[in-house]
C-alpha cells in the first residue's frame, strides 16, 4: 500500500523541484541581466591651467667684505705717547676719533721756525716795496731820463714776494707735520691689527695698523647665464635682502650699486656688487653682520606675462598630460623658461583652462579613456547603459 502511494507521490514531487530550480535559475539569470556594466578607465585628478604675470626672484650668495681696506701708516717720526682704548684687533673706532699721538715738540718747534721766517721774508717784502715807491716818485720828476727795471726794483719786489711764497709754504708744511702727530681714523672702522706701542719710535711711511671701512660694506654675487636674462635694464639702485642663515637667522635691507662688466673666464658668470650701509648696526642698531659672513643676497627680477606656474612632478622631460574633451589623456609639449624652487615656469604649450592631470595613471598612453575624480557620470558610461537597455527590451 505504501509502495504505491509512493509511486504516485514521487513524480508530483519531482515535478514541483523542477519547477522551483526553473525559477531560480531564471531569477539568478535576469539579476545577472540586470547588473550594470563594470567601468574599468582610471581615475585622474585634474586641474585648470591658469596664465598669471610672475615677478622673477634671483638668488645668488656671496661674501661680505669692506668697503674698503687700509693699511695705516704714519706720515711724520716720532716717539708714540698714547693711543685710543679701541685702537686694538678687533676695536671699534669712529671716524676723526685720535687712534694714537706721536710726540710734537720737534714739530711745534719747526713751525715756530717757519712762523718767525714767514715774518722775516714779509718784511723784506715791505721794505723793498717801499723802495720801489721811492723809486718810482723819483723817476716821476725827472720824466725825460730812461729808467730800467733794476732802477724801478722791480726784480727785488718779485724776489721779495717769492720770499714770502716760499716762507708761507714752509709754514703750510710744518703745521702739517704738527697735526699729523695725532693720528685720526679715516672713517668709522674695525681694527684689525695694530702694530705700535706706547714708547715706539715710528718712521715715517711705516705701517702701524690695518682698518677696515665699517660704513659700508659689500657682497659680490655671481649671476649664472640662465638667471642674467631675467635682469632688469637697470640694475643701479634695485632693493635686495640679505639673509644670514643660521642658529641667529636675520635678514638686512641693501641695494644693488653696479655691474663689474666681465664675464668670468672659468664660470662664465657675471657679477653683481651689493651694497650694506652699516653693516655691524652701530647707528640703526640692526644685527651685526661681519665681515666674511657668506650670505644669502634676493632681489627682484623681470615682470613675466602669461606664465603658467606647474610644479615639476607634473612636467616630465618637457611634457605634461591633459584631459581633451572627449576623456582621453593627451600629451602636451611645453616650454619651460625658468625653475624657482619647486616649481617650472612655462611660457607655451599650455591653453587656458587646460585641464592638467596632477594624478596620473601608472601607464599613461595617448588617447587612454580615463574618469576624471569628481564627476557623478560620463557619456561612454550612458551609452554603455542605454545599450544594455535596449537589449532587455528586444
Amino acid at each position: 500500500m505504501q509502495t504505491r502511494i509512493l509511486k504516485w507521490v514521487f513524480p508530483f514531487v519531482a515535478l514541483a523541484i523542477g519547477i522551483v530550480s526553473f525559477m531560480g535559475i531564471n531569477a539568478i539569470a535576469e539579476e545577472s541581466a540586470e547588473k550594470k556594466p563594470v567601468d574599468t578607465r582610471p581615475t585622474v585628478k585634474v586641474e585648470s591651467a591658469l596664465a598669471n604675470n610672475h615677478q622673477v626672484i634671483i638668488n645668488s650668495y656671496g661674501e661680505v667684505k669692506p668697503l674698503e681696506n687700509t693699511q695705516l701708516s704714519a706720515q711724520v717720526s716720532g716717539e708714540v705717547l698714547s693711543w685710543h682704548p679701541n685702537f686694538i684687533a678687533g676695536g671699534v673706532v669712529g671716524r676723526g676719533e685720535t687712534l694714537f699721538t706721536i710726540e710734537k715738540d720737534n714739530y711745534q718747534a719747526a713751525v715756530l721756525m717757519a712762523e718767525a721766517e714767514l715774518a722775516r721774508a714779509q718784511a723784506g717784502l715791505i721794505e723793498e716795496q717801499a723802495q720801489a715807491q721811492v723809486a718810482a716818485d723819483e723817476a716821476t720828476r725827472f720824466p725825460g731820463k730812461a729808467r730800467t727795471d733794476l732802477f724801478l726794483r722791480k726784480p727785488q719786489v718779485l724776489s721779495a714776494q717769492a720770499s714770502v711764497k716760499s716762507a708761507q709754504a714752509a709754514l703750510k708744511r710744518a703745521q702739517r707735520d704738527l697735526e699729523n702727530c695725532e693720528i685720526t681714523a679715516p672713517y668709522d672702522a674695525l681694527v684689525i691689527s695694530r702694530n705700535i706701542g706706547v714708547g715706539q719710535f715710528v718712521s715715517m711711511g711705516s705701517q702701524v695698523a690695518e682698518l677696515n671701512n665699517i660704513e659700508t660694506a659689500e657682497v659680490i654675487i655671481p649671476i649664472a647665464g640662465f638667471d642674467s636674462i631675467f635682469l632688469p635694464e637697470r640694475i643701479k639702485g634695485i632693493t635686495a635682502t640679505v639673509i644670514q642663515k643660521g642658529l641667529n637667522s636675520f635678514t638686512r635691507e641693501a641695494v644693488i650699486d653696479r655691474d663689474l662688466g666681465i664675464v668670468d673666464s672659468a664660470t662664465r658668470m657675471s657679477s653683481l656688487v651689493v651694497r650694506i650701509d652699516d653693516p655691524y648696526g652701530l647707528k640703526s642698531k640692526q644685527p651685526a653682520i661681519k665681515f666674511g659672513s657668506y650670505v644669502q643676497v634676493s632681489f627682484a627680477g623681470a615682470m613675466l606675462s602669461n606664465i603658467y606656474r606647474l610644479p615639476q612632478a607634473l612636467v616630465n622631460n618637457q611634457t605634461v598630460w591633459i584631459v581633451n574633451e572627449q576623456q582621453q589623456l593627451e600629451p602636451r609639449k611645453v616650454t619651460v623658461i625658468r625653475e624657482e624652487g619647486e616649481f617650472f615656469y612655462i611660457n607655451s604649450g599650455l591653453n587656458a583652462d587646460d585641464k592638467l592631470v596632477v594624478t596620473l595613471p601608472e601607464y599613461p598612453q595617448k588617447g587612454m579613456e580615463v574618469k576624471v575624480a569628481g564627476t557623478s557620470t560620463n557619456s561612454a558610461t550612458e551609452s554603455s547603459e542605454t545599450s544594455n537597455s535596449n537589449t532587455q527590451q528586444l
